[in-house]
């Protein structure tokens, strides 16, 4: 009998390690890493993400492919993106051997002013309705990168998006939650239950879904172009729209939109160079963090270990002060961003670092003188695009202008109302952004196009990847898929102030005693089921000459390529 029991336990122990263990890689690893000679395409959507590689394969490169999955992502995840919104883009040329910056977000409404929200009483904008929505940006952007890199024409690029809405597409898991969420809160919104809600609920998983009008409104942009977006008889509709409602976004506004190419901005993290994107979003956050960190030898303490859990912590808490005080658009506010991202300006930030003890609260450093869409693509010619889109809170602010099957962007909700705040409201201005895609060279050849998305957690997702990556070897896949960390408390970009020290939550999989001892040194933990973003990769491997493909197992992603 004793016998039989052991052989028993023996059987149920081997059984619980083959569920966990992989062959080769981290026992956390979901999948291997895709690997292809002549593209790579990774999206949150595997139809997305097969639509890309067909335009790849159709002799459409990175930026062509790259553009007809985001339109496509808007179709079948329009929880977190859609033609309502706004986009941001690092691109890899390799004609010009250097990276592009794009950023495609819009401006607040002319004629809403500040006194509008004192007058009537508002100490935050609020979430939903006519007052957050701002410019959406996402047209303008794909005829930027398109007149700029596109080599197929523009309706071969949207046929795919055009067909899925018109014809209808199974919604996947993920989605099909985040749409039952979304629609609960918008649902008295006008127009949200003729669009997403056709049988008087969100689709279910699996269940076919369809959307005409946005068709319609894909096919006016292919024969119009960008102007019967900005122009034309979308944005008529959309200022008739927003006028019933009580709206300040205008024709006027529409019409005056234009996207921007930045130069991206970076720092040396152990060798290689990490680019993120200026201010209006938050890039540079990562950046700053990244430099903090560098002052440590990260890689002894090991993955998962309290050491580097606390010092990742404590340098996002101080990352995150400069953030809610000193990032803006530009245009309004001169971010002092070489400062913030110098070597310099870390090493004196550093020095606040207990190494026992977490902090209660940093104050901004001293300076002289919001869900999401991450998709990357790569193409045989070497181009690489690292793309982020985003409707802002999902699905947006509720507001779906008639007739054409889509939602409008709520970013202006980041703005904020305390008068002599960087990033308070103005007409005409960008409001701060959350959305930032990412990159990262070595010895200025490219190496890995990555995001991660999520609001706040993105730039922690960032610096999370990087160092994985960089200080614990881990491989493509690996790096997202290990547990994450994401602090939230500090200093929001709307000036209000969160609770002192902060929460830290954690994925499963962080060790019981690495818990124990973070809580000694005074972190507040929180085990959390979400809100740890999304993440997809691509890699260049100079010495195979292979592309390496990595997708978010929290997702419904995909990595493909041929």
């Amino acid at each position: 009998m004793k016998v039989f029991i052991s052989l028993i336990i023996t059987l149920l122990l081997c059984i619980s390690a083959n569920s966990q263990d992989r062959i080769t890689g981290r026992d956390f690893a979901t999948r291997s890493e895709v690997i292809a000679r002549n593209g790579m395409v990774c999206t949150s959507q595997p139809l997305a993400t097969q639509a890309a590689l067909d335009i790849l394969k159709k002799g459409g490169n990175a930026i062509d492919a790259a553009i007809a999955a985001d339109a496509l992502l808007g179709v079948v995840e329009p929880t977190g993106a859609g033609i309502g919104g706004d986009l941001f883009a690092i691109i890899w040329s390799a004609d010009k051997g250097k990276l592009y910056g794009l950023n495609a977000s819009g401006k607040s409404p002319r004629s809403l002013k500040l006194d509008y929200f004192k007058s009537n009483g508002y100490e935050l904008i609020p979430s939903y309705g006519p007052l957050p929505v701002s410019v959406p940006g996402c047209v303008d952007g794909w005829f930027e990168m398109h007149d700029m890199f596109g080599r197929l024409p523009i309706k071969d690029i949207l046929q795919p998006a055009i067909s899925y809405a018109r014809e209808g597409f199974p919604v996947s898991e993920v989605i099909a939650y985040y749409m039952d969420k979304g629609t609960a809160i918008l649902k008295d919104y006008p127009n949200i239950k003729e669009v997403y809600m056709p049988n008087g609920k969100a689709p279910s998983k699996g269940e076919i879904f369809k959307n005409p009008l946005l068709a319609n409104t894909l096919e006016k942009i292919v024969k119009g172009g960008r102007n019967e977006f900005y122009r034309g008889s979308i944005a008529h509709d959309i200022d008739a729209f927003m006028k019933t409602q009580g709206g300040f976004l205008t024709y006027d506004d529409l019409s005056r939109h234009h996207s921007e190419w930045v130069e991206p901005v970076s720092t040396t993290y152990r060798g290689y160079e990490v680019w993120e994107l200026p201010p209006n979003g938050q890039g540079i956050a990562a950046l700053q963090m990244l430099n903090i960190l560098e002052g440590y030898d990260i890689a002894s303490m090991g993955f998962g270990s309290a050491d580097y859990m606390h010092l990742f912590t404590e340098a996002k808490k101080l990352a995150f002060e400069d953030r809610a005080k000193y990032y803006a658009d530009p245009v309004f506010s001169a971010t002092p961003v070489s400062q913030l991202i110098s070597k310099k300006y870390a090493t004196e930030r550093r020095k606040l670092i207990d190494r026992e003890k977490a902090a209660k609260i940093y104050e901004a450093g001293k300076i002289e003188a919001g869900n999401t869409i991450y998709l990357t693509v790569a193409d045989r010619f070497g181009n690489m695009v690292s793309l982020i889109q985003s409707n802002y809170r999902g699905m947006g602010s509720g507001m779906c202008p008639t007739g054409l099957g889509f939602v409008l962007q709520d970013r202006g909700e980041m703005f904020s109302l305390a008068e002599g705040h960087n990033n308070v409201y103005a007409p005409g201005k960008r409001p701060f952004h959350t959305i930032i895609p990412a990159f990262i060279t070595k010895n200025n050849k490219p190496w890995i196009s990555f995001g991660v998305m999520g609001g706040d957690m993105q730039p922690q997702g960032h610096v999370q990847i990087v160092v994985n990556l960089i200080d614990f070897k881990m491989n493509l896949q690996e790096a997202g898929d290990a547990p994450r960390m994401h602090h939230i408390g500090s200093s929001e970009p709307t000036g209000q102030q969160m609770t002192d020290g902060g929460i830290l939550l954690l994925e499963s999989g962080f060790r019981t005693e690495v818990i124990q001892k973070l809580m000694s040194m005074g972190h507040v933990i929180q085990w959390d089921l979400g809100g740890y973003g999304g993440y997809q990769a691509i890699m260049w491997d100079s010495k195979n000459r292979v592309w390496f493909g990595a997708s978010e197992s929290r997702k419904d992603g995909q990595a493909a390529g041929y």
